[in-house]
């Protein structure tokens, strides 16, 4: 029986290994049987399909490891590193004497986690021979460092040195002839080399690279300092306002030249590029930069991507392209190519797809976010007429989906092209049911700020015949909503802002202190206190209700802003209002971990002991800060 036992169990174990072999993925075999079926070599990659190892980083086994006393050395130059040194002389010295360290290292050095750190580290103080020493020595193993999810990092860092150590121009020359003896870079070998090696290596396996998790991100790298535009990744969120440039530096023409020529690899496989989450990320870096380098090659690769999804699922129903823009990676790439995408360019895609379905996308969501980028690239008031029209009688529906973006988006835009303003507002106050009876229209911000139809926010029944306005001091603002408050910011900066101002005049002090008092809300004051629509006269009307709470706003992280804005614009009887209310309780409120600095800021000790000084030297500041506005604004 021991031995039957033994049998039956070795089959068991066996038989994982006959169907799959440690390596392989369900990916893998489907092609391979399909391939055996049509006759195909199994060994063939099928077109426009991804590599077996396409989103697997290197074999572990075959990279060098770093020996425990090593990376208790690295440990202790990360550490050192951190520290202050007496004088740039001994930090470089430092640092030459370790780069002779890393010699014969530097792969085991990049692809260890806590070692990837301390590299980077050093790269980003290193020079043009020492990052050559690294990067010379890397480019022997691109794809197993450039794949592996330290070894990425590294590389991100090294390329990205490239503007820091352009600028530095002579200096650095000085300093690699005095390294000369040390460093032992190839012949001939320069960091400029060595990126357009990395560019060999990426047009070689391109498919495969941005399909890999770190590869997609070093090709993303790639494109940014190929172009001399890096990107301000952090804004690159859904609904964001697009991607901003951090900075731009000037490039070699080697360089432009590789930049073409990796962007004209995506036309080959835009069905992968249109549907890979990983894939698309690096068309969309491309997209960004090519606009501001080579508008030529970036309105070709756009017209290539839309005549492609355009030839997919035909339907009669209408565009093709509408089944992408419900899809969230197709989306994506296709919200970047409106960004990017040119007057004209803009005009026909809007024609073309989206002429008559933007009720149904404002709808759905994803497609809502494909409607925010096309309202935000509108360029012309002709185009921004035809999208008003079709979409301003469903603000109500948008409303009711919860795609706020849209509304806000339509209100930026009236304000940054000066057209449909007065409409947009009409449009709000009947979305929000208060349009009519004339006197509901004074409720109007404390609805916009929460979101809430009228009936919802007083908490009355819906009428057949809607009744008057009625005051009710129970009913008080809880809370504002973010995309509310960006609404009522842009409301404020219309040409003409008179009925947002008559109701925010109209608040309850209570609840202007709520507004002020919240992160989202405090904003509002800097909008009406910025826009050149409002009278000194009309802001007034709404500030001197937050005077009395002026000791509410002080202790408030976010009232105590407010409190410092409005300050910088009083004349000094306001100020010296306020801060009289301040100093009656002076002592509380030096000993709040808020208040105090406005304590400090307002100088209200010398208010109390010395008034004659404090008024002289107010004076001397509004005189500063109307000096400084007058040559602004010259």
């Amino acid at each position: 029986m021991g031995t039957d036992k033994k049998k039956v169990t070795g089959k068991k174990r066996d038989r994982p290994t006959k169907e799959k072999s440690p390596g392989s993925s369900n990916q893998e075999q489907g092609p391979q049987k399909k391939q055996r079926k049509e006759g195909r070599d199994p060994n063939s990659q099928p077109e426009n399909t991804p590599t077996a190892q396409s989103n697997k980083g290197p074999p572990k086994n075959l990279l060098p490891r770093l020996d425990p006393k090593s990376v208790g050395y690295f440990r202790r130059v990360g550490e050192t590193l951190q520290q202050d040194f007496e004088s740039d002389d001994d930090r470089g010295l430092f640092v030459r004497n370790v780069f002779k360290e890393v010699k014969g290292s530097e792969l085991a050095l990049a692809t260890d986690m806590s070692g990837s750190i301390v590299l980077q580290k050093l790269l980003s103080v290193a020079t043009s021979s020492q990052l050559c020493q690294v990067l010379t020595v890397l480019s022997g193993h691109w794809q197993e460092v450039c794949w592996h999810r330290s070894g990425a990092h590294v590389i991100q860092t090294a390329l990205l040195q490239y503007p820091r150590l352009q600028s530095q121009g002579s200096t650095e020359e000085q300093q690699q002839e005095e390294e000369e003896e040390d460093e032992e870079c190839e012949p001939g070998s320069n960091l400029e080399d060595v990126v357009l090696s990395l560019c060999s290596e990426v047009k070689s396996k391109f498919l495969p690279y941005n399909q890999n998790t770190h590869g997609s991100f070093i090709v993303r790298t790639l494109f940014q300092v190929l172009s001399g535009v890096i990107l301000n990744q952090e804004t690159a969120k859904k609904g964001a306002q697009g991607t901003k440039v951090k900075f731009m530096f000037e490039v070699p023409e080697s360089f432009l030249q590789q930049l073409k020529e990796l962007s004209g690899l995506f036309s080959g496989h835009i069905a992968v590029f249109a549907t890979n989450k990983l894939a698309s990320l690096g068309m969309q870096v491309a997209l960004q930069v090519l606009q501001r380098k080579s508008p030529s090659t970036c309105a070709s690769l756009c017209d290539d991507v839309i005549n492609y999804l355009s030839s997919r699922n035909s339907s009669s129903d209408g565009s093709s392209l509408l089944v992408f823009l419900k899809d969230e990676t197709s989306s994506r790439l296709l919200e970047r190519i409106l960004e990017v995408s040119e007057k004209k360019q803009l005009r026909r895609l809007f024609k073309t797809h989206f002429k008559g379905q933007l009720q149904a996308l404002a709808a759905h969501p994803i497609g809502n976010y494909t409607v925010q980028r096309l309202v935000c690239a509108t360029q012309t008031k002709k185009l921004f007429s035809t999208l008003f029209d079709e979409l301003s009688p469903a603000i109500e529906d948008v409303l009711a989906k919860g795609h706020m973006g849209i509304i806000t988006t339509l209100a930026e835009t009236c304000k940054r092209l000066q057209s449909y303003q007065a409409e947009l507002v009409s449009q709000l106050m009947e979305a929000f049911h208060c349009a009519a009876p004339v006197s509901r229209r004074v409720a109007c911000v404390p609805l916009f700020l929460s979101l809430l139809a009228y009936e919802v926010y007083y908490k009355i029944e819906e009428e057949e015949e809607p009744s008057e306005h009625k005051e009710n001091a129970e009913i008080k603002l809880e809370s504002v909503n973010y995309h509310g408050s960006l609404l009522v910011q842009h409301l404020l900066h219309f040409e003409n802002p008179t009925q947002i101002l008559h109701s925010l005049a109209s608040m309850t002090e209570a609840d202007l202190q709520t507004v002020a008092c919240s992160q989202s809300g405090s904003h509002i004051f800097n909008a009406l206190l910025s826009s050149s629509t409002i009278t000194e006269k009309q802001r007034k009307k709404v500030l001197w209700k937050l005077r009395a709470h002026s000791m509410e706003l002080a202790c408030n992280k976010y009232g105590s802003r407010v409190l410092d804005r409005v300050w910088n614009v009083s004349t000094m009887g306001v100020k010296e209002e306020i801060a009289q209310i301040l100093v009656e309780r002076l002592r509380e409120l030096q000993n709040d971990p808020i208040g105090h600095h406005i304590a400090r800021n307002f100088a209200l000790t010398h208010f109390v002991k010395r008034r004659k000084d404090w008024q002289e030297h107010q004076q001397a500041e509004n005189k500063r800060r109307k000096l400084f506005a007058d040559i602004l604004d010259d």
